[in-house]
């Protein structure tokens, strides 16, 4: 799905659930509410929604409330596109009682279908109580709903919950009653503004499964605005997301389906909610598993003088992939950050440029495996490089029968070329010719030339 300039804002290639990653300031807020208000006055639209970012109030029902939604029926609306809905809980628990209306009419007209399955509202409770650790909603008749301690099994009062409780029961109202709203047939957008809010990353990633649960296979699209990259990890995890990496002053978001780069990738980032907290650790990229391991060992023998987070790319083909993805998160959600990606010299290396906010760089011997011999490792494991040469000398006289004969024949032939050649084949015989560390370990220690 498209949507062509709409309030001069273009949306290109919507899925199901679809996210605007972008940095505070970049304009999500605007963008959201200016398509959605917009959006509605096209034909053939159905239901239309905008949640604002910062959400407030008590779940309570509001008769006050209630009789505005029922006087005028923008006014809910109009609340929504201010950044600061002061009553938007009170507006939720109005919706959960038009939420439980519409299942029971569901209900009663699902009953004569065949094969029709027996249930009640119960079933949709469980769902929002799916959200919920610590507390669970009961349905009552004076209050639309009790909320109870797990624990004790006493009813505790809307005060009394915490900011992400409460965030979670609301905003799993909204996208219920919004699903159960839908007409059928017509464009049904649910455009939501940081639903991260007050919810640490853990509570993120269930919202984002109740997300993905809630709309996959239904007539309905949602937009995500959010500066989350624990949220985008969440839902790139759960279902088919699409993603657009928004910029200050973009007026046309291209989105496209989270990748296995996205989600190799994006754990990093989770786990780095703040420019300052990622900078200590930037991401590393690098080809292989076993340069992930030589760096994650390098991190441990350092004793804190330096921190990378190693991301194996899953070789050099797709290296410049995860370059160009690396480069986008970072400059749509941190300020003044940057990432790292280390290449192997390999035998031809070509000239490489950095990727915006990624430094490339090169080692200066082949692959990581090389490390291991040079003249700082091999000090720390109490050796040096003429006596290991004899020992490979040695082996090959030594052992002409062996399966990688060949192979250490060739190096030693070659003129033990220890920065050039290509160990990969022979690298556990010539660690286990001076050490008994695994050669990753060996690498690792002070490896540099």
């Amino acid at each position: 799905m498209d949507l062509e300039n709409i309030a001069g804002f273009t949306l290109r290639n919507l899925g199901t659930v679809n996210v605007v990653l972008g940095k505070n300031g970049c304009g999500k807020s605007y963008m959201l509410k200016q398509v959605e208000q917009n959006f509605r006055q096209k034909n053939d639209v159905g239901r239309v929604r905008y949640i604002s970012p910062e959400r407030g109030g008590l779940l309570k029902y509001e008769a006050g409330v209630d009789q505005a939604i029922l006087q005028n029926v923008n006014w809910m609306d109009d609340q929504r596109r201010k950044n600061q809905s002061g009553n938007f809980r009170n507006q939720s628990i109005t919706l959960f009682r038009r939420l439980e209306l519409l299942v029971l009419r569901e209900i009663e007209r699902d009953q004569y279908n065949a094969g029709y399955l027996p249930r009640n509202f119960n079933d949709t409770m469980q769902k929002i109580n799916s959200l919920l650790d610590r507390v669970r909603l009961e349905r009552d008749d004076g209050t639309v709903f009790k909320i109870i301690d797990r624990e004790t099994g006493s009813e505790t009062t809307p005060e009394a919950i915490s900011s992400g409780e409460a965030e979670l029961v609301s905003l799993g109202v909204e996208f219920l009653a919004f699903i159960k709203e839908v007409e059928n047939g017509k464009e049904n957008l649910l455009f939501v503004d940081e639903p991260d809010v007050h919810l640490h990353p853990d509570l993120q990633d269930r919202l984002a499964q109740f997300v993905v649960t809630t709309f996959e296979g239904g007539s309905a699209k949602i937009i995500i605005a959010t500066h989350s990259t624990a949220l985008l990890a969440g839902l790139a995890r759960k279902g088919e997301t699409r993603v657009s990496f928004m910029r200050r002053k973009d007026r046309t978001l291209a989105f496209k389906a989270v990748s296995d780069v996205d989600k190799a990738i994006m754990p990093i980032f989770g786990a780095h909610p703040l420019s300052n907290v990622f900078n200590e650790a930037p991401v590393l990229l690098v080809e292989g598993e076993d340069d992930e391991r030589v760096w994650q060992q390098a991190i441990r023998s350092a004793g804190g003088k330096f921190r990378v987070y190693p991301c194996a790319v899953d070789g050099v083909d797709r290296i410049s992939e995860f370059e160009t993805e690396v480069n986008n998160i970072i400059q749509s959600v941190y300020d003044n950050a940057i990432g790292y990606s280390l290449r192997d010299r390999d035998a031809n290396p070509e000239l490489i440029d950095d990727v915006g906010s990624v430094q490339r760089m090169r080692l200066q011997c082949r692959a990581a495996e090389n490390l291991m011999l040079s003249d700082e490792s091999l000090e720390i494991a109490d050796t040096d490089w003429p006596s290991l040469q004899r020992k490979l000398t040695e082996w090959v006289d030594a052992n002409p029968n062996h399966k990688y004969f060949a192979d250490v024949q060739a190096f030693v032939r070659g003129g033990l070329d220890r920065m050039s050649a290509d160990l990969k084949a022979i690298r556990n015989i010539i660690v286990g010719l001076v050490s008994n560390k695994p050669w990753e370990v060996l690498g690792a220690m002070r490896g540099s030339w």
